[in-house]
């Protein structure tokens, strides 16, 4: 059996909240207020901050090149069916 290594991190509190850091009381009111450790404030606040910085996907290549549309149209063939037109107006 493989021996378990886990990462760590040494997290060191600010003395007071700034906008860089905040204090022990702080991630204890955290804690308390989800009924979560402060181990797992911390992971969560770092979840919370990937999901909104972070893309969701890989970037793609960009768009298509004329070539690359002309061959997906030659492709697909001709549009079929009706068009659709709208009888509100």
């Amino acid at each position: 059996m493989a021996a378990h290594t886990q990462d760590k991190l040494l997290f060191r509190y600010r003395p007071a909240d700034n906008l860089n850091g905040v204090s022990r009381t702080t991630v204890e009111s955290l804690a308390s207020a989800l009924g979560l450790n402060e181990t797992q404030v911390i992971h969560y606040a770092l979840k919370q901050l990937a999901k909104s910085l972070l893309p969701a996907y890989k970037q793609d290549d960009g768009p298509l090149a004329a070539k690359d549309i002309l061959a997906i149209q030659r492709r697909g063939g001709a549009p079929r069916g009706k068009s659709v037109r709208s009888t509100i107006i």
